[in-house]
């Protein structure tokens, strides 16, 4: 198996622009995935959000997730658990609206810099589209143009903490998926490990390491691609020793944005066999994916394409709202 794909952003200055993208190019072919090194963002900075992320863990979280393992016997556990995931998380929403002041227990020392870590990323989320959309021949901005709906785009922060476990044969810390929206940015623990994505049948670990940004395409760039680039599946192991942090950045659509192949895309043969992906409203996929997010991505394309041809004769909505 060739090596996991690591980019350093800053030879896209100077002679080696040409190479880096090539290889950004053959990451989101081949592999959905690829980490990010000289991204842009300080290292200082990356150090000052894992140890506040960390610490607000401690005080604030990893007594609430002893007490819930405790009360559904989860440590004693003989039999494999499939509807329940090893992690403790809390989500904010930075676009179009954002909820940071609003979530309790944050010290305004990390609510502060969670926003300035938002800002950064969602910068860096932009200069990526922009990269992909120069490889794929679509014009500049096309792709934040497709996500971006009436208010802009969506785009919201998943904080998890993966605690010890001791029956990680037993019980995932994230079971298997793709995601579901558009480009995902991951700032991850640097000495705990877990994360993997499926890869021509195999399940193959993403590196940790020090001050990198994971990036995963998620299932609408498989779609606004026509299948040219594909979201990953991928996992997360508990671990017997140490507390995995993971930070994950969805830059996704907004909620009334029309997703569709890029018509330059779609080759004559894939219309012709009509291997075209479906037409959507995002609000519609993400409505439909909230109840089987832990299933193959296939049926749910099909879904919305039933969705497409029927609306298409006037016959409504297929998916009626959760």
């Amino acid at each position: 198996m060739e090596n996991f794909p690591v980019i350093n952003l800053q030879s896209l200055n100077g002679e080696g622009r040409k190479a880096t993208m090539e290889k950004i190019k053959d990451a989101c072919e081949n592999w959905g995935f690829f980490e990010l090194v000289s991204h842009g963002i300080p290292t200082e900075f990356l150090d000052t959000v894992e140890r506040l992320t960390k610490e607000h863990y401690k005080q604030c979280l990893e007594q609430r997730f002893k007490e819930l393992v405790a009360s559904k016997g989860l440590e004693g556990v003989r039999t494999e658990v499939k509807d329940m995931d090893w992690e403790s998380t809390f989500h904010l929403r930075h676009l179009p609206q954002s909820n940071i002041s609003e979530v309790p227990d944050l010290k305004d020392e990390y609510r502060n810099v969670m926003k300035e870590f938002a800002l950064k990323l969602e910068k860096l989320a932009e200069q990526l589209l922009d990269l992909l959309c120069e490889n794929l021949g679509l014009e500049q901005g096309y792709l934040k143009k497709a996500f971006y709906g009436t208010n802009g785009p969506t785009f919201g922060t998943k904080v998890s903490n993966y605690p010890p476990c001791p029956n990680p044969d037993l019980i995932k810390g994230l079971r298997a998926h793709t995601d579901a929206g558009g480009l995902i940015l991951l700032f991850q623990d640097d000495k705990v490990s877990g994360l993997q994505l499926l890869k021509d049948g195999e399940w193959v670990d993403v590196p940790p390491m020090r001050h990198s940004i994971v990036i995963n395409l998620g299932d609408q760039l498989e779609v606004i691609t026509n299948g040219k680039y594909k979201s990953a599946e991928h996992r997360v192991i508990a671990q017997t020793d140490g507390t995995r942090m993971s930070i994950a950045s969805f830059y996704n659509p907004g909620s009334d944005a029309v997703i569709y192949p890029a018509p330059t895309l779609v080759e004559k043969e894939a219309e012709e066999k009509n291997q075209v992906y479906p037409k959507f409203v995002f609000e519609d996929y993400m409505k439909l994916y909230a109840g089987v997010k832990f299933e193959a991505k296939e049926p749910r394309f099909e879904a919305m394409k039933a969705v497409e041809i029927k609306a298409s004769f006037g016959l409504g909505p297929v998916i009626s709202p959760a």
